[in-house]
């Protein structure tokens, strides 16, 4: 006699429930699948930050990770879904030093050893809570393999990575200019920023031509910066500027001679077309210095602060106060012809916010020609795909344009560089860029790193396609000899209503948590997925999720329409209906999951799973059924159920698991681990 379900479905009752009896069947872990399984199925879960919780990126990430994970999991295959989390450097080390903050001291007066230890003791007591938060949404991960990137084994692989590179002359230290965080005092990687959309000031300002009454007019959002110019450039085909290139200037204030060189870099449409070159405190205008043989003047320090090369006057000054000073010398000296309101991006410190430095700073470089080569050709010869593929422009223009990766941070929380007297750590993408294979147990030759790599699916995100992804390919190339996985999702970034960027700090934010509460895992699930369509952006809309809480119960209700249907002695086993009308919608739509799940196209499936099971399945078909005792009705409504229980798992894996638990069905196992329908 089947177990009668009560009137209405309630997640809160059941999600607890349902999870620990998956974690104890050990069905996450691909050792202790049932059967004979010959082919396997490996994701590596991009590793969030230990100073992190769940955000709704992550929510969709992980359901996406999940439905094919379980898809393939039914399908036969031993999966393996490997779980971890990011040492996260900067950003632990700001959270730790918060803290430290609140109790009167620092890490400086802790020093190097016991503040270690504090972010140690920091880490156990909050790192592992966004994996609990994953739990919480139903991630069906092998717990057993859970990785952090400063493990004992972890450790090893960097080290490992590290030595390769210096065997080979790839590593090396050298000048260059840099992200610096004033505040933080490290370099920081293009990640690790935060743009600001702030209003500001364009000076015009006049420089005097050498022996002449004429000037030439430059355009700077950063009149203190002119102190360390070396030249002033005009792009080659601008023609207002041809007769002046190769005469000299005389530098305001600092009354130093600098040339007019041209450049194919400069932007002529950006204010005059005629720029300034400061070489220490900007990329581009670094590469001009190099190319065309200027000096190099530091007049910003690791403080923020104006150095003695500046003069008397500004030595000393934050950049601001500078900016203030030179502005009225320039004021009194005739020299500024117009200020217009200017409205630009500044970039600014995603950990404390302090607005960057760019400044020139000895650091630890990694050569990167032949690692970009690699990374290039796996995604031209096909061993990589993207999803959707307008993604691969983004990877090949970084990838075809790169700089040499400076890869040390000065900071105490991460992996040490492994060289004598150095103490700077590595920047915490060295690590992860190991990911897929240094969880498996690289660099010793381990049975999971024979079974499982590679891996076969990445999904992540947009902003790191060059900082995470494109470094993954080529340290899997480097290392292993071949690609770290075949298809890379780009999953869609999810806005709020008004389009704004999600950010808890302005109140934009949505807790995943606080929605799986109000409505149920699956429901946040269904809603988070039903608004992946295509690939764009997600304007975030909660009604979804509340449809897909109505979803379960119209499920809940449809079978214990079909258990009452059916009769306390009705057989769920062997069932072959006939090709009704019914029979032949549900193996069409069976097609239509499978084709779609397999393009990557997940917003479809539950489009196509809704409108199947609410209105194929219950609308039309419960409804032709209410006057009908036959055998085959009564078949047809087992069948057609249990295949859309399966159908639907990957994306409501709760409702889905205990409706089926339910069912009177002879030898039966776990829905997660039931055939799916082929």
């Amino acid at each position: 006699m089947p177990e009668e379900l009560p009137k209405t479905y309630n997640p809160a009752e059941v999600e607890g429930k349902i999870y620990k009896l998956w974690e104890e069947s050990g069905f996450f872990n691909p050792d202790n699948l049932p059967g004979e399984r010959k082919k396997t199925f490996t994701i590596a879960l991009p590793p969030p930050n230990i100073t992190g919780s769940l955000h709704m990126g992550h929510a969709l990430n992980a359901t996406i990770q999940d439905m094919l994970i379980r898809k393939r999991r039914m399908e036969g295959y031993r999966t393996l879904w490997i779980p971890g989390t990011d040492h996260a450097g900067i950003a632990t080390q700001n959270a730790v030093e918060k803290q430290l903050k609140k109790e009167g001291t620092s890490r400086h007066e802790l020093g190097r050893e016991k503040f270690l230890a504090r972010v140690w003791e920091w880490r156990d007591q909050y790192g592992n809570i966004i994996l609990d938060q994953l739990k919480k949404i139903g991630s069906s991960m092998d717990w057993s393999r859970t990785r952090f990137t400063m493990d004992p084994g972890y450790v090893k692989a960097v080290e490992t990575a590290f030595k390769n590179y210096q065997d080979k002359g790839w590593i090396y230290q050298g000048e260059r200019v840099v992200n610096w965080c004033p505040r933080c005092h490290t370099s920081l990687s293009d990640l690790e920023l935060k743009y600001t959309e702030e209003k500001g000031k364009l000076w015009y300002i006049k420089y005097p031509i050498k022996n002449s009454s004429d000037f030439v007019t430059v355009a700077t959002t950063r009149p203190e910066t002119m102190l360390g110019d070396m030249a002033v450039a005009v792009n080659p085909e601008d023609k207002r500027y041809e007769k002046l290139v190769g005469q000299t200037l005389i530098l305001p204030i600092q009354n130093r001679e600098i040339p007019i060189i041209k450049d194919r870099r400069i932007e002529k449409e950006f204010g005059t077309g005629a720029v300034k070159v400061t070489p220490n405190h900007d990329t581009t205008d670094e590469a001009i210095a190099i190319d065309h043989n200027l000096q190099f003047l530091q007049i910003i320090n690791e403080n923020g602060r104006m150095t003695d090369a500046t003069g008397e006057k500004f030595a000393g000054l934050k950049t601001l106060e500078a900016r203030e000073k030179v502005v009225a010398e320039l004021e009194a000296l005739g020299l500024i012809e117009k200020i217009e309101d200017y409205v630009h991006n500044v970039a600014r410190c995603d950990r404390c916010d302090s607005i960057i430095e760019p400044l020139r700073s000895k650091q630890w470089f990694l050569k990167m020609e032949e690692l970009a080569k690699k990374a290039i050709q796996d995604v031209k010869d096909g061993k990589v795909k993207f999803h959707p593929q307008r993604w691969e422009k983004v990877y090949f223009d970084w990838l075809e344009n790169i700089r040499d990766w400076c890869i040390s941070r000065q900071i105490w929380w991460g992996h040490k560089i492994p060289i004598d007297g150095v103490d700077d750590v590595l920047d915490t993408w060295f690590s992860s860029a190991l990911w897929p294979f240094a969880t498996l147990g690289w660099p010793e030759k381990t049975k999971d790193m024979a079974t499982f790599y590679p891996t076969q699916v990445l999904s992540t995100a947009r902003d790191i396609i060059n900082l995470w992804v494109a470094r993954m390919i080529y340290s899997s190339e480097e290392f292993v000899g071949q690609a770290p996985f075949s298809d890379v999702i780009i999953h869609a970034t999810i806005l709020a209503k008004s389009g704004q960027r999600m950010s808890k700090s302005l109140g934009t934010g949505v807790d995943p948590m606080v929605l799986i509460e109000k409505y149920g895992a699956d429901a946040m699930r269904f809603g988070l997925i039903w608004q992946a369509m295509g690939g764009q952006d997600i304007h975030w809309a909660e009604e979804h999720v509340l449809a897909g809480k109505k979803f379960a119960n119209k499920l809940w209700n449809i079978t214990r329409y079909v258990l009452l249907k059916v009769g306390d002695d009705y057989k769920f086993e062997n069932i072959q209906p006939e090709n009704s009308g019914i029979v032949i919608k549900t193996k069409a739509t069976i097609k239509e999951v499978n084709d779609n799940i397999e393009a990557y196209k997940f917003g479809e499936v539950a489009h196509i799973l809704y409108d199947f099971i609410w209105h194929d399945f219950a609308d039309k078909y419960l409804e032709e059924s209410k006057d009908k005792t036959d055998q085959e009705t009564k078949d047809t409504l087992a069948y057609v159920l249990i295949t859309s229980l399966k159908l639907l798992h990957p994306l409501m894996p709760f409702v889905t698991e205990e409706i089926y638990s339910k069912l009177p069905i002879p030898g039966k196992q776990l829905l997660m681990v039931e055939k799916w329908p082929a």
